[in-house]
Parts: C-alpha cells; structure tokens; sequence
C-alpha cells in the first residue's frame, strides 16, 4: 500500500507536480520553476508590488521547504535562502515560485487503487503553535474532520480532481496506488490543489481514520490488487472527530525532555478517546516519559464538531507532563476548531423574479451586519434575474436552474433540496418565489425556511402581488406592511417571525401601495435573518425529528407484530430488545446452531416510492432473509428490521411494516422488534431505505449443505417475478422503452400498470421447504437472488461436482420482455434475474418423487425437474430459454 517511486514524485517534485497538475487542467496556482537563482530574482522583480507569492523548494525538505513572504524584497530573500544559501540542501535545487493564494484549506485523504480514488472526509488542521493562530509553524498543534467548510458539493469537485490525478497517472504508466493527500486551497473562484503529499498527514490522520467504517484492512487490500470500486468504503454517519495535540512546552523551538507522562490511565478511560503516541518512551520503571517536542494527540469522537472537541479537551484536562522538581511542562492550544463552530450561517435562496428584497441581505452579509453568507441561489425559471444576483456573489456560489418540466411539485422540490444541501445551506429565503412548495419540502426544512408576503398576515393570505394590495384598498384598512413567515404546508399559514407596517392613504393605489411595502421587504429578511442566528430553544422536532411521530408509529404497528406471535417469543413492542426462548420452541442449545442473515430490498424501493405503494416491500425484505435462512437448513425464528427516513411519514411507515409482519407470517417467524431512524438531511423528501436481520436455528446434523454428490437431482421452485434483484436495470430499461411506472402493463394484460407488476412481492419457501429439511430429504438449496442460477447455484456445491441444466423451463413474460428489450443472451440472463426460478434444491434421485409430493402438498404450484448434478464444475445450460 503506497505509490512507487516514479508515482511519488507528486510529493518528491514540486516542480513534477505543478506541471502535472497545468497538463491535466486541475486548479493551482499560477506557477514558474526554476533552476537558476538570478532567473528567479529577475522573475519577482518583474512583478507588481502587490502580487504576493509563495516560494517552494521543488524537492524533499521534511516538510518545511515551503516559505511564505509577504513583500517583493522578502521574496527575493526567500529565493535566495532556498536556491544560494541551500537551506534546505540538494531540495532546493529547483525553485518553484507561484501566486498566493487565499481562502480556507482543508487536507483531503483520497484512497487509490490506481484506476480510481474515493475522497474521505476532509480535515482541517492548525499549524502554528499558539492560540488564534500564532506564533512558529509547528508539525500540527490539532485537527477536525469532517471540516464544515467542505461541503457536499465541494467535496464532489475535489474527489473529481483526485479521481482524474489517478487516471491521469495511470496514462503516464505511472498508476498510484496508496493513499494521496491533497492540500487544497477553497478560493473564491473554487478548490486549488496547493500540493500533493504521498501519505498520510499528522495530525488529520488521528482525525480522519476514526470516521472510517469500512475495515481498513480490506479498503487496503482493495487499494493494493485494484478492486477499489468492488467495496463500498463508507463514513460514520454523524459522527465527528477532533484531535488536540500535547506538547513539551517551548516546542517548536527548543523543549526539556523526560518528563512523566501523568493521566494515561484516566485519559483513556473516557468514552470516545483515545491517545495517539509520539514523543513517548517506556523507562526502566515502566513509568512513560517524553522523548520529543509533539509528544501525544488526543482524539475524541462526538455526534457533532462541538461534542468532539469537548471530549478530546476532556483528556488533554487530565493529562499533565511533570518535571523532577514537580513543574508542568506540558503545552496544548485551547482554541482548536473554534473558527469551525463560530461558521456564519449559510443562506440559500429560492427565487422566480428579480429578487430585489434579496439585495439588504446581500449588502448585510457582504457588510458584516449579518454574520451570514449567501451560498445557493436557485431558480423554477431559466431568465430569473435572481440568477444573476447570485452570479454577482463569485463563481463559487451555486447558481442553479431546477426545470419542472415532468416533475410532479414534490419532485422537483426534491431537485431544489439537492441543490441546496450540496451547497451545505442552513437557511432558506423564499424570495418572489412563484411555486407554492410540496409537504415532503417544507417538513424537510421545517423551522429553517421563510418568505415574505406583502400583507399583514393572517389577512389576504393566499393572494400575490398586486392583488394583495388591491384587496388591502378594497378592505378600507388604515395600515399595511409585509409579513416574514416560516414556511409550512399550509400557504402563507406558517408561523409569524414578524411585522413591518405602513399606513395607508386616501390617494393609494395598487401600484403606490407595492411601492410602499415592497422597500420593508428586504429589511425584514435581514431582521429575520438576525433573529434565528440569536438563537432560540432547540428541541428535537427543530431537528426534523418527531418524538411523537415515533410514538404513534409504534402504537399503530403493535397489532401487525402481535400477529407474528410463535412458540418462544410474543412479538410484543416496546422493549429495549426483544426476547426469544429456544427451548419453548422445541430446540436443545447444546445441539443447536444459531443462523444469522441480513439483507434489504434494494432500488425496488424507488419504484415503491414513485408509486406510493408501500405494502409490499416489507414481504420482500422478509423474503430476502428467510430464504437465504433456510439454505442453510434453518427454520426462522425471529425477525427485526430497520426503518431509515429523512421525515417520518407515520401512515406510510405503518403500511411498510405491516407488509414486514405478513411476511413473518408466511414465513413463521415472529417479529420482535426493530429500528425506526429519522434523519433529517441525510434522505430527500419522500425517500426511506429497509434493512432486515433474522435469526434461524438448525441442529448440528442438519445442516445444509451435506452429502451432495453427483447423480443427484435439481428440483425447482417457481419465482413470483423479478423478486429484489436486478432492479437497477430493470428501471434503466422502463426508462429506455419511455414508459413509467404507471403505464399499462405490456407483459401481462391481467396486470393495471408496470408499477403493479414490478411490485410484486418475492415469494417466500419457508413453508413449503421446511418439512423436507426437517425429515432430511434435502441435501442443499440455492436461493436465486443477485447473480441468477450460474453465480447461485455453485455456491451449494462442493469442490469437483457441477450442474447439468436439461430442463430449465422457458421464461415467464416479464423476463421474456426485459430479455428483448435489453437484448441480454440467455448466459447474461441467467447471470442478472432469477428468470422464473427462484430456488433451487438438490435431492437424492431416490428421493424425487417423494420431494415433489411433499412441495406440492406445501403449497408449490408447480416443481421442475431441471437436471443432475455431474463430475466437474459450474453450471452447464443445456437447453436454451426460449
């Protein structure tokens, strides 16, 4: 794990580097390299006096061969320290000079494989060794991640630029492989790469690493055979990390030294900590001393930047490095992330018209009377002038058209959030927007959006514009003025932030009434605007989370689960975790073994979604698991599921789990209990995913697969349809022919829409395989799920023996469509759908007859006696699928 030689150059070359990077087209600074010390003199007096620079020396020099000048003449000085005077030896060599740059930086951790790069969470480190950023340039005093100045769509472009370093790397028949950190600069015109660095950094490591959740072993092992885009590399979910490094006190410069180390103990008692090692060293006592200037890193680990901090400052509290004579001489500054949490508020903006209210907020933030800052403009209309405000802001503000066309409101409303969340808003401004917004939108930004209506609401609520003002005249009333509001699924209903008032006189008109009232606009944003960052009570529900939702959701659910009650549990709710007694149901622990399976029902979902038919896809997430349960020669006792939604729609989950309790019933097992996540922010409007966990049992001696051999026989089970697998092709293929989901069903006439189709529930076998399992008739069972018969069915079998298919039946009439519109062959087929054939058992030939009476009598409609099991190995089709 680590790029070769010729690939370490980015780090190793400076010069190497920035010319790569000006080849590629990656953002950097504006640059020159030099060889020649008097060229490089001559090149910085030719500059204008106000063009600052940054001088590097192109090569190695431990980290410290980067100077920062802040006049012509110190420049100059600098070049001639790296270039005449050898400061730092043989690296300065080659001197590259370029144009400073300003902005945050954040250290960005890209894992590579050599073909392609996934980003990590970006850091934010501290340098200097003092507080607010003084004093020397250290190694790192401290560091956070995820750094809140990277935002999503931020975080997309920097993980392009690393993605195409990679491939760009690849094409010089240099691939990279390891881990690349890229310094990068947040201009004003986007992200620059200042450097490349070939490892990781010390100390956004200790803060980074902690937030991995994928086992690092394997992302590495992945990153060294090339396989990077086989794992799914995940990142804890809320969940952030702070580090504060303990230093000898006078480090940078000079510092004593074996001092004990007092605190260890207790520091690492505390939940979320842990203690990174340096300048430390065991003596003959066991007693841990210092050996250098940055001597520990504590990092501790929160829900949020705030909570982490306070955790990591609660160990360095209890640390202390003590002398001889019993003095202190431990050194840590107390103001690491501080700039990260004082972060103004982010204001996005929505917005039809010319936005002219728009034009106070700007000049209160650019002012610093708001400590605000626009950072998303978005539009319904192409031509909005709003658009070009946005514009004027810089290149780096999100300046968006969303179109409506063939979006439902909900829809398109989804697309604005997108937008909006990309840019890391935290405060929506309905600025003349002329779209009235869809529920999923306001529950989703529920406290954190506002508009402004010209009337004092509750009166004339509904109107726009110039009608407002005319039924104002119409009225007769004495005063008028506009109303700042939250925004809620009830037009112009929302809670009242506030007032501002004009009187109406006798010679008013319509128009000279907008000409009153439109001016107070802008100015009550901005009050507004000051009233939410001042703060107020927060509860849960400002969150986007409903306690209450969560409680009625249980309510409503109780009967579905009570209904799944079997011999070792009640299937009752409410508990902190649900019970089940083994030997109620009939097994003895000593000769039991205890099956696990886990799975979801994948972007079948989205079609659940789009349709609004949830009552299904709980049968599938049952499925799912049971089937794959009894492969192994299980029965299923119980079951447990998890529920993740951005907004808790109550009657929409209730109809999701009460499809998970008909599945247990079909299936035998009860339902205990499961997860119901509410996380704002993490899922658009109207999205959820499932994840189901269950618990089988089988006896020692039952379990499959065993005694499989070759004569023996296939027998097959007919599927309901597609099952859970394959959907992403199937909704790319609807989407191909122009269809959608609620187009009539070209497959099968019996059905009303595609939807209803497609929806189908994957059949569950428990109840027609188990009684074979338990007499012992079944040797082993293959579920067809993702991968089809030719991936599933040789997973059941043992080295040297494999499968002759004589008589798979011919396709049902969904696949025979999926297979004609795709133009997949019958190999392809057999590899991405279950293709009629959802499991698959293998029996002893003497045996057939009495396993097919016995599958009949279960339930099975119809059993196929699709070949034999032969010498050798794979799945050999011998008679084709037409």
């Amino acid at each position: 794990f680590g790029p070769s030689k010729a690939a370490a150059e980015l780090e190793a070359s400076k010069s190497f580097s920035k010319d790569f990077l000006h080849e590629c087209g990656i953002p950097t600074a504006k640059y020159r390299t030099f060889t020649d010390a008097a060229e490089a003199i001559k090149y910085v007096e030719s500059l204008d006096e106000n063009d600052r620079q940054v001088v590097k020396a192109s090569g190695l020099a431990a980290g410290k061969g980067v100077l920062l000048p802040t006049s012509k003449q110190e420049t100059i000085e600098a070049v001639k320290e790296i270039m005449s005077d050898k400061a730092f030896g043989d690296a300065g060599d080659v001197c590259v000079i370029e144009s400073f740059l300003t902005g945050p930086e954040a250290s960005c951790f890209a894992l590579c494989d050599g073909k392609t790069a996934v980003l990590m969470p970006a850091a934010q480190d501290h340098k200097r060794a003092l507080d607010n950023d003084q004093g020397l340039n250290t190694g790192g005093m401290g560091a956070y991640a995820p750094a809140p100045c990277v935002t999503p769509d931020l975080q997309k472009q920097i993980e392009a630029m690393c993605k195409k370093t990679v491939e760009k790397m690849a094409e010089r028949g240099t691939p990279y492989v390891g881990l690349l950190y890229a310094g990068m600069m947040l201009t004003p015109d986007g992200p620059y790469v200042l450097e490349f660095n070939c490892r990781f950094g010390d100390p956004e490591t200790q803060v980074v690493l902690p937030l991995l959740e994928t086992d690092l072993y394997e992302v590495m092992t992945a990153c060294c055979t090339g396989k990077l885009d086989s794992v799914d590399v995940r990142f804890k979910e809320g969940v952030s990390a702070a580090t504060v490094v303990c230093a000898a006190k006078g480090y940078p410069e000079k510092y004593p030294k074996g001092m004990e180390i007092k605190g260890l103990d207790e520091t690492k008692a505390i939940e979320g900590v842990k203690v990174y090692h340096a300048g430390t060293k065991l003596d003959d006592n066991l007693v841990t001393r210092c050996t250098g200037g940055r001597v520990l890193a504590v990092t501790g680990l929160g829900s949020d930047l705030k909570s982490a901090l306070k955790t990591a400052y609660k160990g360095v509290n209890a640390l202390s490095f003590v002398d001889a004579d019993g003095n202190s001489l431990m050194h840590s500054r107390t103001d690491i992330g501080k700039k990260a949490l004082e972060k103004k508020l982010r204001i996005g903006v929505l917005g039809s018209t010319r936005g002219t209210a728009l034009l106070p907020v700007m000049e209160a933030c650019a002012s610093g009377a708001l400590d605000a800052e626009i950072v998303a403009v978005v539009s319904n209309k192409a031509d909005a002038p709003i658009l070009e405000k946005g514009k004027s802001l810089g290149p780096t503000i999100v300046s968006k058209f969303v179109s409506a066309k063939g979006l439902s409101r909900s829809e398109h409303d989804a697309e604005c959030t997108a937008a909006l969340v990309g840019a890391g808003v935290d405060y929506v401004l309905c600025v003349g927007y002329m779209r009235i917004l869809s529920p999923s939108f306001c529950k989703f930004w529920a406290g954190r959006c506002i508009n402004v209506h010209p009337s004092l609401l509750p009166k004339h609520a509904g109107g726009m514009d110039l009608e407002v003002h005319q039924a104002v005249l119409d009225a007769k009333e004495g005063e008028t003025g506009c109303t700042i509001h939250e925004v809620t699924d009830q037009v112009d209903g929302g809670p009242i932030v506030l007032q501002k008032k004009v009187a109406v006189s006798k010679d008013d008109t319509a128009e000279s009434l907008k000409a009153k009232v439109q001016p107070l606009e802008g100015a009550a944003f901005v009050e507004a605007i000051q009233s939410y960052i001042k703060g107020k009570v927060i509860s849960y529900a400002d969150a986007g989370v409903s306690i209450d939702a969560g409680n009625d959701l249980v309510e409503m659910i109780k009967p579905f689960c009570k209904a799944t009650r079997r011999a070792g549990c009640d299937a009752d709710l409410g508990g902190f975790g649900g019970l089940f007694d083994l030997a109620a149901a009939g097994y003895d622990a000593k000769e039991t073994v205890l099956i696990g399976a886990t799975d979801g029902v994948g972007t079948k979902l989205r079609i659940a979604q789009t349709t609004k038919k949830h009552s299904t896809v709980g049968i599938d997430l049952v499925a799912m698991c049971v089937n794959d349960l009894i492969v192994a020669g299980g029965e299923p006792l119980f079951f447990l599921d998890y529920f993740a939604t951005g907004h808790l729609e109550v009657e929409e989950a209730a109809e999701v789990v009460k499809g998970i309790a008909e599945g247990c019933r079909q299936a035998g097992c009860g339902l205990i209990g499961g997860e119901t996540a509410e996380m704002p922010s993490m899922y658009a409007p109207g999205d959820y995913d499932l994840a189901g966990f269950s618990v089988g049992a089988v006896p020692k001696d039952r379990i499959l697969p065993q005694g499989i051999g070759a004569g023996d026989v296939l027998l097959g089970l007919t599927s309901s349809g597609i099952h859970s697998n394959g959907f992403s092709l199937v909704r790319k293929l609807i989407e191909k022919e122009g269809l959608s989901y609620g187009s009539p069903c070209p497959w099968d006439y019996s059905i009303e829409t595609i939807g209803d189709s497609l929806l189908t529930p994957t059949k569950i076998y428990v109840k027609a395989c188990l009684p074979l399992i338990k007499k012992g008739i079944v040797k082993g069972m293959a579920h067809i799920t993702g991968g089809g018969l030719l991936e599933n069915l040789p997973r059941t079998l043992p080295k040297g023996i494999g499968a002759e298919i004589v008589d798979h039946p011919s396709l049902p009439s969904v696949f025979a469509w999926m297979k004609n519109v795709s133009g997949l062959d019958d190999n392809e087929m057999l590899r991405t759908f279950n293709c009629g054939i959802g499991m698959i058992l293998v029996v002893d030939k003497a045996n057939a007859a009495e396993a097919k009476k016995m599958l009949l009598e279960g339930g099975e409609e119809q059993v196929y006696e699709m070949g034999t099991l032969v010498n050798g190995s794979g799945v050999k089709m011998m008679n084709s699928l037409s």
